[in-house]
């Protein structure tokens, strides 16, 4: 069994090691996912990083792959047994982003039309020049 970052006072290190009980739906190697007991809807699961790592910038590419692998097989379950009109995945980085747990993971947010549920921008039609300056930016950093 691989060894992984666990952080005292650290609610889903909690879960992953079995100390806060949960409803677990999938568990392999690098991740689990269980139902969120605070749902947005019915169905409202969370696959998550069996490591400590707070954000995608401190997470293993691997592991990252394996907890959109989790993320897939759940939305697939919900699709199956609730039939929503769409789902939603769902995953925050800081405090400005709304993170809730500062512990890698993804919502997996069943959603039925007009369910009252709304993310947090509105689309406007950004400033091509500027869209231009930042991807150049970016694409040097990559």
């Amino acid at each position: 069994m691989t060894a992984y970052p666990v952080a005292d006072g650290c609610v889903f290190c909690a879960i992953v090691t079995g100390r806060i009980p949960s409803f677990r739906l999938w568990e392999d190697a690098d991740t689990i996912a269980f139902m969120d007991i605070n749902p947005a809807n019915p169905g409202h699961a969370l696959a998550v990083a069996k490591g400590h790592w707070p954000t995608i910038h401190a997470l293993p590419s691997t592991v990252l792959a394996a907890v959109a692998a989790t993320a897939q097989r759940v939305a697939r379950a919900q699709q199956v047994v609730l039939a929503p009109g769409g789902i939603n995945l769902i995953q925050a980085n800081g405090p400005g982003a709304a993170q809730s747990v500062p512990h890698f993971h993804i919502h997996i947010l069943p959603r039925a039309v007009d369910d009252g549920l709304s993310l947090n921008w509105t689309p406007r039609p950004g400033d091509r020049e500027a869209v231009a300056a930042l991807h150049a930016r970016l694409l040097a950093a990559m």
